[in-house]
């Protein structure tokens, strides 16, 4: 089955009880049992919801993955996967990534004795030199939030397979719809469902997909037991908004190539990241196992003064200034001072993400409106 075909179906069984063709909303916190551990495969709603069932179901479907778990956020999701681990244990990280996982990673689980070897993941032979006999998982994240690096999933995997490792990819940035980790050779895939996945700005929810079964019952031990699991009406929300994943990340891939090559191409921008520029470091390696370039691009001006940043941040219209990204909407990011504010400064600057840095989620609007937008902010 394509996988248009898939967003629309994947998980979507019509109800037995009413025929009705969306999945409904089981606003129930228990379920009655005929008598003591005698019931219909749901007992008690943190562990089980039918309206989760079915998502987690899509989930695994849209993934090419065999298993999928919902969360109450992407934090809770990533917060579970380290929970596999144990004190001591090694993980090495993308030196690039999302400043809720670096957070998550250094103020939390270092506490606990977890060690985060951060590395440049864009060339395998770094992960390979940084493994050691306590390394037991590599996080990464491609593209990259928000340098637009690309790692090569496939070179990553067959270090941790040769290793014994756990390889973890978030694939937020890309979504299902132009990247499945899982079929290069990844264990696990991670999501920020609240983005491309819901794709409305209207949920927050995260979500893993894997292939074996060892895998899934330790998550889902941790996910019953921790507790972060999602509503049933944010499972609704994220099922109802797979429905349209393809259409939409076709609209954002059209508008991301569009505005990207305009930007390159504007006299006042300096530099542009968007792995779709045939000279971009990780082109080959994107090309290979994406099926387009997505809809995110961070670009720095030639004037890049804070103060020229910050005016051009306040005057767009249709990129609205807010966090987040992956919603039909258009929006605009300064990661240095928002998204990745969490993240020491001599840090960000020493791996290539500058108080300058403009991040874009381009949305599906008419193209030709948001490049006006821009050019009236930059001037």
């Amino acid at each position: 089955m394509k996988p248009a075909t898939q967003f629309i179906h994947a998980g979507a069984h019509p109800d037995p009880t009413t025929g009705a063709i969306m999945t409904p909303i089981f606003q129930t916190s228990t379920y009655v049992q005929e008598a003591p551990a005698t019931h219909k495969g749901y007992e008690y709603a943190r562990s089980q919801n039918p309206t989760r069932t079915a998502l987690e179901e899509a989930l695994a479907i849209i993934e090419q993955g065999k298993y999928g778990l919902a969360f109450s956020s992407g934090v809770a999701a990533t917060d579970a996967v380290i929970k596999l681990l144990n004190p001591g244990d090694e993980v090495i990280c993308a030196n690039d990534m999302y400043g809720g996982t670096y957070r998550l990673f250094t103020k939390i689980f270092e506490r606990f004795g977890i060690v985060f070897k951060p590395v440049d993941t864009t060339n395998a032979e770094n992960v390979a030199a940084a493994v050691t006999s306590n390394t037991k998982l590599v996080w990464l994240e491609t593209p990259t939030n928000p340098l637009m690096n690309i790692t090569d999933i496939e070179a990553v995997a067959a270090i941790t397979k040769k290793n014994n490792l756990i390889l973890v990819v978030d694939n937020t940035f890309a979504s299902p719809a132009l990247q499945n980790p899982l079929t290069l050779g990844a264990d696990i895939v991670m999501h920020s469902a609240t983005k491309y996945l819901g794709g409305h700005s209207d949920v927050i929810q995260g979500a893993l997909v894997m292939n074996s079964a060892e895998l899934r019952e330790k998550l889902y031990f941790i996910q019953k037991s921790c507790g972060a699991v999602p509503g049933p009406m944010d499972c609704f929300l994220v099922l109802r908004g797979i429905k349209t994943l393809g259409v939409r990340m076709k609209a954002h891939c059209e508008n991301g190539a569009i505005i990207a090559h305009w930007l390159h191409n504007h006299p006042k921008v300096a530099k542009v990241y968007w792995p779709g520029f045939e000279d971009h470091p990780g082109h080959a390696a994107a090309k290979k196992q994406m099926r387009d370039f997505g809809g995110m691009i961070s670009f720095e001006l030639k004037n890049d003064s804070l103060d020229e940043v910050k005016r051009v941040l306040s005057k767009t219209h249709l990129f609205s200034l807010a966090e987040s990204l992956g919603g039909v909407e258009s929006l605009v990011n300064h990661p240095a001072s928002m998204t990745h504010a969490s993240i020491p400064r001599e840090e960000r600057i020493k791996n290539g993400l500058r108080d300058s840095l403009i991040r874009l989620s381009v949305g599906i609007e008419d193209a030709e409106d948001l490049i006006k937008d821009l050019d009236q902010a930059i001037g």
